[in-house]
């Protein structure tokens, strides 16, 4: 999907997305916040992070965090949820495919950013060099096998990276990788919880 694709599907409901931020983002933020004490938060980075929710939650944390987004209308309703929610979030309209120029951070986010894999090696590349001396880059995104053994999720299995492809996308760039691995994730629907799989990938930038 394009720009104006995903324009007309922000515009069409109230959140595509849910409110609250991803599970894994909270746990690896929280243990990254309780590593470092006297630090404090720093600048963070939200890529194709959608109407924000985990930029939002960044930001409640003290994070000083940029939301970057190719979608004008999701930037537009991250900014009226910021300031409803009383919180600081910058807003850039840029495509990560492109490399856009954007400066380094204390943690790279990149959650759930759905592209084929030649793209997706190039994002996840980009957000590998913007990751600041001593800091985080922390990947999320629904496994390959999800698609037989998960739930939810891409339908096209062109769109499900494992977790040796963000691994291999980010090497290269200076980053350590402190974690890789496939992790499960609780969906409640209607007929019980189910199960998705995901990966986790988080890599940090010596001092």
């Amino acid at each position: 999907m394009d720009a104006a694709s995903w324009d007309e599907r922000y515009r069409s409901t109230d959140l595509v997305w849910s409110a609250g931020p991803n599970a894994f983002v909270v746990e690896e933020v929280e243990a990254l916040m309780a590593r470092s004490p006297g630090d404090g938060p720093g600048r963070a980075l939200d890529l194709a992070g959608g109407e924000g929710r985990n930029a939002l939650w960044l930001a409640e944390q003290g994070w000083d965090a940029e939301l970057v987004e190719f979608s004008e209308v999701a930037l537009e309703k991250a900014a009226v949820i910021a300031e409803r929610r009383g919180v600081t979030l910058r807003t850039t309209l840029a495509d990560m495919t492109a490399a856009p120029d954007l400066d380094p951070a204390d943690l790279v986010l990149v959650c759930y950013l759905q592209l084929a894999p030649e793209p997706l090696a190039r994002a996840l590349a980009h957000a590998a060099s913007l990751v600041a001396p001593g800091g985080t880059l922390l990947v999320i995104a629904h496994e390959r096998d999800n698609l037989e053994h998960g739930y939810g999720g891409p339908p096209d299995p062109t769109f499900l990276p494992s977790v040796a492809d963000v691994t291999a996308a980010i090497d290269g760039h200076g980053l350590t990788v402190d974690r890789a691995e496939q992790v499960r994730r609780p969906v409640p629907t209607d007929d019980g919880v189910h199960e998705a799989i995901d990966l986790v990938v988080r890599a940090h930038r010596p001092a």
